[in-house]
């Protein structure tokens, strides 16, 4: 039983294609798909889903959850922000003599709703707290091409930085270190999904090769799922 939280690339509604990549894991890993993903959706929403899961189905009856999230994040042009604020406080230390009381650096994870290491930071901190004793797998955000759906959402590919001057990479990057941050297996589906929307070649992969090189087809998603097949496979779904 796995929860899957993100935006349109996982929520069932969105019409990109007939098949998720959580179809596929459902029939070949026997899973029991709950889905939460929701389009447009960005890192600051994963508490809500959170709440949403535990709302129906408690704490005891999922045995991992899935995070997929991250390229809205990088669409609307939210910060990057740091993960932690430091402050100089006085801590009791002793190795070899007597302690004493010395200086020292501490650092505390920074909770900043308006960034995204912030939103991060946030939604796992939740998360964790929530399900302790549950799997918790983090996916990087995927390459992203143009995605053009009306004159209101004309969406640029990622060898174009955002409203921040920052390009995708660097919301990919965060991801990862996210997961040594909060103990937490990171599958990197931007590297290892094999996915790549700049290139016409793989427009066969996404819903449209002129409108959305944004969102996978079923092909594109059974490609996603082959490589999450394996790598899930060597995490243990319940401890």
């Amino acid at each position: 039983r796995v929860a899957y939280f993100g935006d349109s690339i996982t929520d069932p509604n969105n019409d990109g294609s007939k098949l998720k990549y959580w179809n596929f894991l459902q029939d070949w890993l026997d899973i029991t798909p709950w889905v939460y993903g929701k389009s447009g959706r960005q890192w600051n929403d994963i508490p809500r889903q959170a709440d949403l899961l535990q709302k129906e189905h408690g704490n005891d009856d999922v045995d991992a959850i899935v995070i997929f999230i991250g390229t809205n994040d990088y669409n609307n042009g939210v910060p990057i922000g740091e993960w932690y604020e430091e402050r100089a406080e006085q801590v009791v230390y002793g190795h070899g003599k007597p302690k004493t009381t010395v200086d020292r650096k501490r650092r505390y994870v920074k909770m900043d709703k308006d960034t995204y290491r912030g939103r991060i930071n946030i939604a796992i901190d939740k998360v964790k707290r929530m399900y302790p004793t549950k799997q918790i797998v983090l996916l990087t955000p995927i390459h992203r091409a143009q995605f053009h759906r009306s004159d209101t959402n004309w969406q640029i590919p990622e060898d174009y930085t955002n409203q921040c001057g920052i390009y995708l990479e660097e919301y990919v990057n965060a991801v990862k270190e996210a997961g040594n941050i909060w103990a937490v297996p990171v599958i990197d589906l931007n590297a290892t999904g094999g996915l790549f929307p700049m290139m016409d070649e793989h427009a066969q992969y996404f819903h449209d090769k002129d409108t959305d090189r944004l969102h996978p087809n079923d092909k594109g998603h059974e490609r996603l799922a082959r490589t999450l097949y394996y790598q899930l496979s060597s995490l243990p779904c319940t401890f």
